[in-house]
């Protein structure tokens, strides 16, 4: 009796069991499912745009550039004497008006600055006073030549009238090219009309800078009042050590980098190769042009650090923010599919990315070559904030180990 009451306690106990089972499958019938489809796959990390933005993350692709088999060189970017100006004036008078600002464009004969002087309108009413004289003195001198050919006037009278007719016109002629320079209508002067100031005008296209004066101040002869700069046709400088002149030539690529684009590799072309060593250092100056829809936010003196291309080598590479290193291996963060579509514009929208493992190879001027088994033509890459977004897949696996 008393094992066949222990045989009843013992069925009872394994249908409970089996009951409490299939009730919970049958309350939660989508439990493993649902787990299931929130797997994160390996190597994968996603951010919220915020976040993005937060680590100041930056999206790129990978580019093919020429690395290694380089004359490496330094120098600054430059512009052409033609391509700048300091404008300066003729005649010392008092600032009347400025119209420009330090950073203004100017247009080539746009007015600068006003300037007045009461020498401006003397040499303007000597003008109209010796013009007027100049009829007089050439029907004087007409006549005297006219008596002279018949001998009937002497030939000192008639040398006196031609020498006051050729030193008057002489004046003229002087007085006008001076108000020319000046900027004054000088037909508008001998009509009459007398003008208190005297404009400044820019020699060239280009933006103001160095303003070295305010109004009021009296400006003496030959006083450098702006600088005005072409910054369309600005180029690079580089300096070229004797041992690797003889390896650069005009028409070669020039690879290289400015600090107010970090992370951008530019790209110019030998135009120009001085022919005499300076001493200290000894190099030669070689002027490259720029792609001039690279020029934008470049200004005059800044620093460049360059490679010029001996061989033409194009490899692909990415700049050296992008590789993220873990002992020996190295990886690159790719912009999944998702990620690249765009459903919305708000913050909390959010990008995949997938960890790509790499071999690097040469590096050169802030830049890497990559090779991986995998082909990545076409494909969004991190350039910026790599490590940031390395330390995030991190965090979110051990999140998902505990």
């Amino acid at each position: 009796m008393k094992k066949y009451i222990i045989s009843i306690l013992i069925i009872s106990t394994i249908i409970q069991f089996l009951t409490g089972c299939s009730s919970a499958s049958e309350k939660n019938p989508e439990t493993h499912a649902e787990e299931a489809g929130h797997e994160e796959k390996p190597n994968t990390v996603s951010i919220t745009k915020a976040q993005a933005e937060t680590i100041k993350l930056k999206i790129g692709k990978i580019e093919m550039k020429s690395l290694g088999n380089n004359v490496k060189v330094t120098g600054s970017l430059h512009l052409y004497p033609q391509d700048q100006a300091k404008v300066s004036t003729f005649v010392g008078g008092n600032v009347k008006t400025i119209y420009v600002r330090e950073g203004d464009w100017v247009k080539k004969g746009q007015t600068m600055v006003l300037l007045e002087h009461p020498d401006f309108i003397q040499m303007q009413q000597e003008l109209q006073q010796q013009t007027s004289q100049l009829d007089y003195l050439k029907r004087e001198y007409e006549r005297k030549k006219a008596l002279y050919d018949e001998k009937v006037s002497s030939g000192r009278e008639y040398q006196l009238a031609k020498s006051e007719y050729l030193s008057i016109q002489s004046s003229i002629n002087a007085l006008k090219s001076k108000l020319n320079l000046l900027g004054l209508n000088v037909d508008k002067v001998l009509q009459g009309e007398i003008f208190s100031s005297i404009p400044i005008k820019s020699p060239i296209n280009g933006y103001v800078s160095d303003i070295a004066i305010s109004t009021g101040d009296y400006l003496p002869p030959q006083m450098s009042l702006f600088h005005v700069t072409d910054n369309s046709k600005i180029h690079a400088d580089f300096r070229v050590y004797e041992k690797d002149i003889h390896k650069v030539h005009k028409g070669q690529k020039v690879y290289f980098t400015v600090a107010n684009k970090p992370g951008e590799l530019l790209e110019g072309q030998i135009d120009d190769i001085g022919k005499t060593f300076e001493d200290d250092p000894k190099s030669v100056h070689v002027h490259a042009s720029i792609d001039s829809k690279n020029q934008k936010d470049m200004l005059p003196g800044m620093y460049v650090e360059g490679r010029i291309v001996e061989q033409e080598k194009n490899l692909p590479v990415v700049p050296e923010e992008a590789i993220v290193s873990e002992g020996n291996e190295s990886y690159i963060f790719i912009v999944t599919e998702n990620g690249s579509e765009e459903h919305n514009n708000t913050s909390d929208e959010r990008i995949f990315f997938e960890r790509v493992a790499v071999v690097t190879g040469v590096k050169d001027a802030g830049f890497i070559e990559i090779s991986t088994s995998r082909s990545l033509t076409d494909v969004k890459i991190v350039v910026a904030g790599a490590y940031s977004l390395s330390s995030e897949m991190i965090k979110g696996e051990l999140e998902h180990e505990d």
